[in-house]
């Protein structure tokens, strides 16, 4: 189910065409109440708006090709015409380019802008201030809910779902491997970018999907410090296959990785590789086995249509049930029943009986987790001031850790046993 949330905390085509457009702002639902459904799709407007498109790389991140296909389709599907309303800039740091890029944007005539990358967002809440009739979207961001900022929005997928699936695909080669004999140790390495709870949620989700299938995996995570380093990643992964890991999974935005494993394949290392944001088969044709992966067209089609029809929320979120996360097909190397263990896996997500986070199955320091106490101010890592101030709240219900639920940007960053942080 989609939902509009809001709360917050703590993400060379260049055409022209004007538009006059509306302010797509709104007040957000109180933090604590229950997310609400999507609204309906709305009639086109009657003057066609411009949209903007900011990323931190170009078609060659696969993070950001995802987004510049995603919205691309998303306005295809809306009748918005790409070549004539969108503007997308490519390359774009997360730093005042940013804001000025946000403010050539919203000068050119753009209605609603979006930027793909975290580090953006608050160069977009600059931006944000001085066109007030101008909507700003952070994908990624964590913000939103709690800036008070009428025209500052955040997206982002239940990606922890697709990760928890992907890593149902590595559990079952995992097990194939151990039933052959082939190895003993169900050890497995993971290349992030940063120690965010972007990161920290994605790794848990993908280590949890492994357990299901071989409860006695445990995992080290290797980070780079960046969004995206092909070196940096193809190195992590190697120093990772060193220490005998024999998957490798990753939050990070190349095929570092996946080539990585490919070529250590062929000198004879047992390994394997889990990809993110796109297919890696193309560059790991024996070593993939699957990609988790992000459908940005339906979180860019739900905004669009919330824009058109008066105002963006806060917070949107969605997942599975709306078709916003998915996996890559399944490579060659996979377990034979890999399939029918993800269409099962699928299924108990939608229906609620798989919970991802399902606090019984993991602890952390050898105790069982009941309640966790999430706070959603924004803190100034610099300086350690609070930003903006906002509420506390157990995130523990039900049984499980309720993950962007009090906001649509991850905040699940309990760091469970079975995992090693290596930097």
């Amino acid at each position: 189910m989609k939902k509009f949330l809001a709360l917050l905390l703590a993400g060379v085509m260049t055409l022209g065409l004007a538009a006059c457009g509306s302010s797509g702002s709104s007040s957000a639902p109180a933090a604590s109440a229950p997310a609400a459904s999507a609204p309906a799709a709305s009639a086109p407007a009657e003057e066609p708006i411009k949209i903007g498109l900011i990323c931190v790389h170009d078609i060659n991140s696969g993070y950001d090709a995802a987004h510049i296909e995603g919205l691309t389709k998303a306005c295809e599907d809306l009748g918005i015409d790409v070549s004539s309303q969108v503007v997308f800039k490519y390359n774009i740091p997360e730093d005042e380019t940013c804001k000025e890029t946000a403010v050539d944007l919203a000068d050119s005539g753009c209605d609603i802008v979006f930027s793909d990358s975290y580090g953006h967002q608050s160069f977009m809440m600059q931006a944000a201030e001085e066109f007030p009739e101008v909507t700003f979207v952070a994908c990624t961001g964590d913000q939103a809910g709690v800036a008070g900022m009428d025209n500052v929005k955040n997206i982002f997928p239940y990606t922890y779902e697709s990760r928890y699936v992907s890593g149902v695909v590595a559990g079952m080669k995992l097990k194939e491997l151990m039933d052959a004999g082939t190895i003993t140790d169900p050890y497995i390495g993971y290349v992030g970018a940063y120690p965010y709870a972007e990161v920290v949620s994605g790794y848990t989700a993908f280590f949890l999907g492994i357990q299901s299938i071989v409860p006695e995996a445990h995992m080290d995570v290797q980070y780079t410090n960046s969004w995206y380093d092909p070196t940096a990643e193809s190195e992590a992964a190697n120093a990772l296959m060193s220490r005998g890991c024999v998957i490798i999974g990753q939050h990070a935005d190349s095929t570092g990785a996946p080539s990585a494993v490919e070529a250590a394949q062929k000198t004879g290392t047992v390994a394997y590789s889990v990809g993110y944001n796109i297919d890696m088969l193309e560059v790991a044709p024996n070593a993939a086995l699957t990609s988790a992966q992000n459908n940005w067209s339906v979180l860019y089609k739900a905004a669009l249509e919330a824009f058109q029809a008066g105002g963006v929320p806060a917070d949107y979120s969605a997942g599975i049930a709306d078709g916003a996360v998915m996996i890559s097909a399944l490579g060659g190397s996979c377990a034979a029943g890999t399939q029918e263990a993800v269409d099962a896996a699928w299924a108990g997500i939608k229906d609620g009986s798989l919970k991802v986070f399902d606090t019984s199955k993991f602890t952390v320091g050898g105790k069982a987790v009941d309640t966790y106490d999430v706070n959603f101010s924004i803190i100034d890592f610099g300086t350690g001031n609070v930003i903006f101030e906002g509420p506390t709240e157990n995130v523990i219900s039900d049984g499980a850790f309720q993950e962007s639920v009090y906001r649509s940007a991850p905040y699940f960053d309990l760091r469970i046993d079975g995992i090693t942080e290596l930097n």
